[in-house]
């Protein structure tokens, strides 16, 4: 089934209030292509500023606690980002699995926490390059998808993004032929899991995403879109990769 490209960015530990000038380019281009969906995820500083300099556009948050309020200190609660101006967050990210050691059952909790308010997540897996070369892609991808899938799952709220961890801001990118492979494994093991609403959950393709190969991967088979890291972080390289999705 045809299912609507999402090209959501993951600006990291970047950004500032200045920075926020290049979301007006950003959400215009958002208006420009209104067969995509498009979406900014920001740090926690900047989800109100950029909620207030784009109204309309959807921002996000990089992370979430899975618990409402309570002890922890440092962690932003689903309550606190969705009044801040979220409508989603990304869960799972790689780089929140191996620096902060987050572990499936983590992510599983922080998705069922923005279910329960109502909120989109994005829903991250992918392999290291050690696991890719022993042949275990797939496996490690399946796996971390079925442990950290979240109860009451549905198409309408999540979203998964396969990011090959070794890909990630290192300029590399798998073949579209092994995307694509991964993504059709990703939609066989949601068809499992969830029947026949699989087929209009989308799966965003995360690694090294730029302009020059936003078409291909965006056209490899169960590819329904993007999460874009360095790319995100400015209207000129991230434009080109929405006017792909467009294209398509």
């Amino acid at each position: 089934m045809a299912r609507r490209k999402l090209v959501a960015g993951n600006w990291k530990m970047n950004g500032d209030l200045a920075a926020l000038a290049e979301l007006e380019g950003i959400a215009a281009a958002a208006v420009a292509a209104p067969g995509v969906d498009v979406a900014i995820a920001v740090p926690a500083t900047l989800i109100a500023p950029a909620a207030a300099r784009v109204p309309g556009f959807t921002i996000g948050a990089e992370d979430v606690h899975p618990a409402d309020k309570g002890a922890h200190t440092g962690c932003i609660s689903v309550p606190m980002i969705r009044e801040a101006g979220a409508s989603f967050s990304i869960v799972g990210h790689s780089e929140r699995r191996a620096d902060c050691g987050e572990t499936d059952a983590d992510v599983r909790a922080k998705a069922e926490a923005l279910l329960r308010h109502g909120m989109h997540a994005i829903l991250c897996v992918g392999e290291t390059l050690a696991e890719r070369d022993a042949g275990q892609a797939q496996a490690v991808v399946t796996g971390q998808l079925r442990a950290s899938f979240p109860d009451g799952a549905a198409s309408g709220w999540l979203s998964i993004a396969y990011e090959p961890v070794w890909a990630i801001g290192t300029g590399r990118t798998p073949t579209v032929e092994d995307v694509a492979a991964i993504h059709g494994a990703i939609r066989a093991t949601l068809v499992d899991l969830l029947g026949d609403d699989a087929q209009a959950m989308r799966v965003l393709y995360g690694g090294s995403v730029t302009a020059e190969n936003a078409a291909s991967l965006l056209g490899a088979g169960d590819v329904d879109g993007a999460l874009v890291g360095g790319a995100s972080l400015t209207a000129a390289k991230f434009v080109p990769i929405i006017d792909a999705g467009a294209a398509l």
